[in-house]
C-alpha cells in the first residue's frame, strides 16, 4: 500500500474523531507541516509512527493496512485514550449578517477600483474566508465555496446580495472594463465594524492590500493553483482542511519556519 492511501485513510479516522492536525502534530512531536506531509503522502511514515498514530486514533493498525477499508465500521467520538480532546467542528456555517459586513467592508475599500467586477469580489471573500480558517482554524463567514471554472464562487451568494440589494444596502452596476461586459456592487451603507474583530479586519486588509488591483483573469489563474481548489472536484464544494496543505505563496501560516519539536 502506498504512503498517499494511508494518508488518506488516517484524514478519514481523524476527522471522524473530531481531531486536527495541530492535535495529531503535537502527539507525535512533530510539526503540523510534516504531518500535513504524511496525509498527502509526500513524507514516509515509520513503523513506529504508524502504530503511534494507530494507537492514538483507537484504531488497530491491521484495520488501517487492511487490503478493504470500510469508514463506515469506524466508531466516531471517544478515543482509546482517556485523555479529554476537544471536538473541532469544521463544518462551515453561514453566518449571514457576519457575510453581509465582510463583503460591504471589502466593497467600502476597493468598489471604486474599475477591475473590482464579480470576479475580483468573489476571490478576495474566498482568501479572506480561508486564509482566516488556516490561521485560526476558526470560520470566519462561514460561508461555503464552488469549484467552478472560473475559481471558487461563494454558494447563496446571489440570495445574499438580492436582500442586500432590497434592503437598499447594495447597489448592482452593469458596465464594461477593457470590453468586456462587467458586473460591479456600490455599497450604500457602511460595514458594522462592531462585527468585525481586529484580527479579522486584518486578513481582510492584507488580502485586499494584495490583491484588489489584480484583473478577473489573473486572480481567477492564480486561485486555481491555490489547493484547495486543486484538489476539489468541478462543481463539489470545496473543504476548508485543504487549506492546511497550501505552500508557498498561498499559505499564510509559513510553516516552513516552525522549527520541529525534537
Amino acid at each position: 500500500m502506498d504512503t498517499r492511501e494511508i494518508g488518506k485513510r488516517i484524514v478519514k479516522i481523524r476527522k471522524l474523531k473530531g481531531l486536527s492536525q495541530e492535535d495529531m502534530a503535537n502527539f507525535l512531536q512533530i510539526n503540523r507541516s510534516s504531518f500535513a506531509q504524511i496525509e498527502t503522502g509526500n513524507r514516509n511514515i515509520s513503523a513506529i509512527e504508524l502504530k503511534k498514530i494507530a494507537d492514538y486514533l483507537g484504531y488497530p493498525i491491521e484495520r488501517l493496512l487492511a487490503k478493504k477499508f470500510n469508514i463506515e465500521k469506524i466508531s466516531p467520538g471517544r478515543l482509546k485514550s482517556d485523555t479529554k480532546q476537544e471536538i473541532r467542528i469544521s463544518v462551515p456555517k453561514l453566518r449571514v449578517e457576519k457575510f453581509k459586513n465582510v463583503l460591504l467592508y471589502i466593497l467600502e475599500k476597493c468598489a471604486g477600483k474599475p477591475n473590482v467586477g464579480e470576479t475580483v469580489l468573489y476571490k478576495l471573500l474566498y482568501f479572506s474566508d480561508f486564509n482566516f480558517y488556516e490561521l485560526n482554524e476558526e470560520h470566519l463567514t462561514g460561508a461555503k465555496y464552488r469549484k467552478l471554472p472560473y475559481g471558487p464562487v461563494p454558494t447563496k451568494l446571489d440570495v445574499i446580495i438580492n436582500n442586500m440589494i432590497e434592503t437598499r444596502q447594495l447597489k448592482r452596476i452593469k458596465t464594461a472594463y477593457h470590453g468586456y461586459p462587467q458586473i460591479r456592487y456600490i455599497p450604500l451603507i457602511k460595514s458594522d465594524l462592531n462585527m468585525l474583530k481586529a484580527s479579522e479586519k486584518e486578513i481582510i486588509d492584507n488580502v485586499i492590500e494584495h490583491f484588489s488591483d489584480w484583473s478577473a483573469a489573473a486572480i481567477s489563474e492564480y486561485s486555481h493553483k491555490d489547493m484547495p481548489w486543486k484538489a476539489t472536484e468541478e462543481g463539489e464544494v470545496i473543504d476548508y482542511e485543504l487549506a492546511f496543505y497550501r505552500e508557498v505563496p498561498y499559505s499564510v501560516r509559513m510553516y516552513d519556519d516552525e522549527p520541529e519539536q525534537p
